[in-house]
């Protein structure tokens, strides 16, 4: 666990039972209906219950809005008041808002002799970009959404991350597959200092894997986790991105401000504690075997005390 998790987790156990007094004894009207959003993804979906659920163990009373599109329309929805608070990555949602963000890592960071200015954080980037009105929760700092670059074992043995491929990246024709079930950003998915020679779209990951284990490609970009395609990387490497050369997606609530009271924003800010890129993983195989999102979502927040 995180930093910031761990603090998140400090300061759940010290408000618990002071939460739990405030909805006890507090009015038994729970004011109005908290719509929840929801994109098209599956993802989407799930995070749209999670937070529904959660909300709701304040003594709130919850909707969710499902179906609504993609990023451009749940987000205009959100703008227009129709729903209260939608799932997002942080990443990904920063490049929507501004496409000039320099901002890529979810920390601050700093030249080693300090003389350069300091770089903002996504998330501190985010919210400077957010329009009037909005805010976000902590970003859930176990999730990591972010693009994956692929290379095939013999040619992974030599290089093992996305900073040492760079210099070859110009070189090289590299596949793109979709993970269908994430939230997907609209543009192409962005690689610090490396620009392929070329790109081609493959329908899912299987086919990507396909094509890079019959040297039809150099490389592949999966867009998103492996952990959702289990089998997709068998026989290949995933190259480490410890400098962020793909900007940094994290799991966050967006919420309108003004309409959810203080314990409510931290039931968002303690969901972020606790949810990691296995669970999310997990959770989505499972809705996609036939579970009822509202159910598996349910589990979740159980287990997790939430």
């Amino acid at each position: 666990m995180g930093l910031a998790a761990s603090r998140r987790m400090l300061a759940r156990i010290v408000v618990v039972t002071a939460i739990g007094l405030a909805v006890s004894c507090g009015s038994d009207d729970p004011g109005p209906t908290i719509a929840v959003g929801a994109g098209d993804s599956m993802e989407s979906n799930l995070l749209a219950q999670i937070y529904a659920g959660a909300l709701a163990r304040t003594g709130a009373r919850t909707a969710v809005t499902a179906d609504l599109g993609n990023r451009a329309d749940y987000l205009a929805a959100l703008d227009a008041g129709t729903v209260t608070v939608v799932g997002e990555h942080s990443g990904a949602l920063l490049t929507f808002l501004n496409a000039d963000a320099q901002a890529r890592k979810p920390e601050v960071t700093t030249d080693a002799d300090k003389s350069a200015p300091v770089r903002l954080s996504v998330t501190e980037e985010l919210n400077r970009s957010l329009p009037e009105g909005l805010a976000v929760s902590d970003p859930a700092d176990g999730t990591d959404m972010r693009a994956r670059v692929l290379l095939t074992e013999a040619a992974g043995k030599d290089v093992r991350s996305i900073g040492a491929l760079a210099p070859r990246c110009g070189e090289l024709h590299a596949g793109v597959a979709p993970v269908p079930a994430v939230l997907q950003t609209v543009a192409p998915v962005r690689i610090a200092g490396c620009d392929f020679a070329g790109t081609t779209p493959y329908p899912d990951a299987a086919a990507l894997r396909k094509a890079l284990l019959d040297g039809e490609i150099q490389a592949g970009i999966l867009t998103g986790p492996p952990e959702l395609v289990p089998g997709a990387t068998d026989g290949l490497t995933v190259l480490a991105d410890k400098d962020y050369a793909v900007r940094t997606e994290n799991v966050l609530a967006v919420y309108r401000k003004g309409l959810l009271d203080d314990r409510q924003i931290r039931k968002l800010n303690y969901v972020a504690g606790e949810l990691t890129t296995d669970e999310l993983a997990q959770m989505i195989r499972k809705v996609r075997d036939g579970a009822a999102a509202a159910e598996v979502a349910r589990a979740w927040l159980d287990t997790h005390a939430l």
